[in-house]
């Protein structure tokens, strides 16, 4: 056997050569040709235009390129912003280079424009770039915000850092009422999110609408229970809510159900809650309590009502533009309308907030009271209502947790303050108002300054005390309380007006209190909870050098006597471009109670 198996081999071996001899399959050197064109190069992520969105300040992105050449790849170059941070030279398939996992984990907030560069072995160099943009994390700019998806060109939830799943193929607009873009319903189209972290005991939901009505009725918001007798036509009220809009005499009306467990209400405002279609944006609102639901349209009430409380059992999907999956036995389905700027909050919403985020979206902020220029609501964050513009903060502020109004207020710290820019605020008269809790440790303290800078001091610009311009607006001890005073320039000498223990309130007040001064070209008066507690005559206030606002403190312009960071509350911090009446301060005050 074993001379049989050396036999074989041998006549295998000698076929071959034979073959080889006689010309049959020979093996010759094919001439690979002139290198005639450079290296083609293909970016396939991260794409032209394309926005990371994460909570991390700092990520990592993965690069996914192909690079081809007629002859042979020498070298390839990753660059991000001109800075190499990878190269590669040696290839399984020198003329096709696939690269689809190279990683890169320092990627920072901003714009950024990521270079392949390949060069064949001709010396021939292609280079290809993309630019795209790693978005910061977003801060929630109200109290309580839960949910914002703004729509502009995505389906992101911002606060959760998350995609919305889609069910068809829903759209967008191209233009968006805020923004670039806003979303497009679809037929048979709509967007799911799970509702972690939605479902508290009190509720809100605020966006920007315009109807299509076609079709004639259609869900729109909708966290309910499925229905598991029903799961074709889904039906099933008694926990979570739905708000849909349905045909009434060729308007839609839009109507909110709630479910309290062994229950549903409804809220159904009748022709106050009538849209005509073909109406442009509309601004839509509603909310939740344990005792009451109320639905605003362009933050007007249109429907209102006493409830027992909302259940959210089995609620563990939201459905956005459509009553389907869960709310669909009615045929409430999809909404062939635009949204945008969805947000959701775990609170209730007051009337005047949802007004003034209508206004604020809207492009301009309108101020309740006459000749108002600047509001401070601190419901959350430290934004200017009329410009939509943040404080600058310095050190670590934070907010109370309670307010005299709306959710929230400012709450200082050491070494802590805001500032603004003063531009538009040097007006020829001028008035302040705020609520104010008071925190007497340290005993003295800035709360209002807009001064100029002492230049002229030794120790400038650590110590600054120039009062010459703008006013000074701080409290000292006196007594067993603490006296607030208001100093003022007129552009060569400051005036005082301190009303010595009328213009006090004891250190342990545990309320709030109303404090409120106004600057006109003949008097300075300085009132407490709307009553006159200094006045005196004035010649004008000069604001040469005043170009910051410092709020919760004297510094930096005002801090040689020690009024430095100011521990209280502040809420409701407004600024008037004339020398408000004490009616007008009391009607201001009143409005907030």
């Amino acid at each position: 056997m074993k001379h049989l198996k050396q036999l074989g081999f041998y006549i295998i071996a000698m076929s071959f050569l034979l073959g080889c001899e006689q010309g049959i399959d020979s093996i010759t050197a094919v001439d690979s040709g002139a290198d005639a064109s450079a290296p083609a190069v293909v970016i396939n992520s991260p794409t032209e235009g394309s926005k990371i969105k994460v909570l991390e300040v700092v990520t990592s992105i993965t690069v996914d390129f192909e690079v081809t050449d007629d002859i042979e790849v020498a070298s390839i170059e990753i660059l991000l912003d001109g800075t190499k941070i990878g190269d590669f030279n040696s290839f399984k398939d020198y003329r096709r280079v696939l690269i689809d996992d190279f990683v890169y984990d320092q990627l920072t907030d901003g714009t950024h424009e990521l270079t392949i560069r390949a060069t064949d072995l001709d010396g021939k160099t292609t280079s290809s770039s993309v630019n795209f943009e790693k978005e910061p994390a977003y801060t929630p700019l109200y109290a309580g915000e839960t949910l914002y998806m703004p729509f502009d060109g995505d389906n992101f939830d911002l606060v959760n850092i998350r995609q919305a799943d889609k069910v068809g193929d829903p759209g967008f607009t191209g233009e968006g009422f805020v923004g670039n873009n806003a979303y497009a319903g679809a037929p048979d189209s709509y967007l799911t999110l799970p509702t972690d972290g939605m479902l508290t005991n009190e509720f809100s939901a605020i966006f920007w609408y315009k109807v299509n009505a076609d079709p004639d009725r259609a869900g729109i918001l909708v966290i309910g229970p499925p229905d598991e007798a029903n799961p074709d036509a889904q039906n099933n009220r008694q926990n979570g809510f739905r708000f849909f809009r349905e045909n009434a005499g060729g308007n839609q009306r839009f109507k909110l159900n709630v479910g309290t467990g062994a229950g549903e209400s409804w809220f159904d405002g009748g022709a106050a809650a009538d849209v005509a279609p073909g109406t442009d944006w509309t601004h839509m609102a509603f909310t939740i309590s344990q005792n009451q639901a109320t639905v605003y349209i362009n933050g007007q009430i249109v429907s209102q009502g006493d409830f027992d409380g909302v259940d959210w059992t089995n609620c563990d999907l939201l459905s956005i533009m459509s009553g389907e999956p869960r709310f669909s036995g009615w045929n409430h389905k999809y909404d062939g309308s635009n949204m945008d700027e969805l947000r959701m909050f775990n609170r209730v919403l007051p009337q005047s907030e949802i007004q003034n985020i209508m206004t604020a979206e809207a492009g301009g902020f309108v101020g309740s009271f006459d000749a108002e220029m600047f509001y401070m609501p601190f419901d959350g964050n430290n934004s200017e209502m009329f410009t939509s513009s943040d404080a600058t903060v310095v050190g670590t502020p934070s907010f109370a947790g309670e307010s005299a109004s709306g959710s929230d207020a400012y709450a200082g710290a050491t070494d802590a303050y805001l500032t603004f820019p003063t531009n538009g605020l040097t007006t020829g008269e001028f008035s302040a108002t705020m609520w104010y809790k008071i925190n007497a440790d340290p005993d003295r303290a800035g709360i209002l300054v807009m001064g100029p800078p002492d230049t002229e001091g030794a120790e400038y610009p650590d110590i600054q005390n120039l009062r010459t311009n703008g006013f000074r607006f701080f409290r000292e001890a006196g007594g067993d309380g603490q006296i607030f005073k208001l100093n003022v320039g007129n552009g060569t000498a400051d005036s005082w007006y301190d009303g010595g223990v009328t213009a006090s309130i004891p250190s342990d007040t545990a309320d709030w209190v109303h404090l409120a001064f106004t600057i006109s070209n003949t008097e300075c008066v300085v009132y407490i909870d709307g009553e006159v507690v200094a006045q005196g005559d004035f010649t004008g206030v000069d604001w040469t050098g005043c170009d910051i606002l410092s709020i919760g403190s004297g510094a930096p312009r005002f801090n040689q006597w020690n009024h430095l960071s100011d521990l209280s509350y502040i809420d409701e911090l407004r600024l008037f471009d004339k020398a408000l009446s004490q009616g007008e301060v009391q009607s201001v005050r009143n409005s907030d109670l």
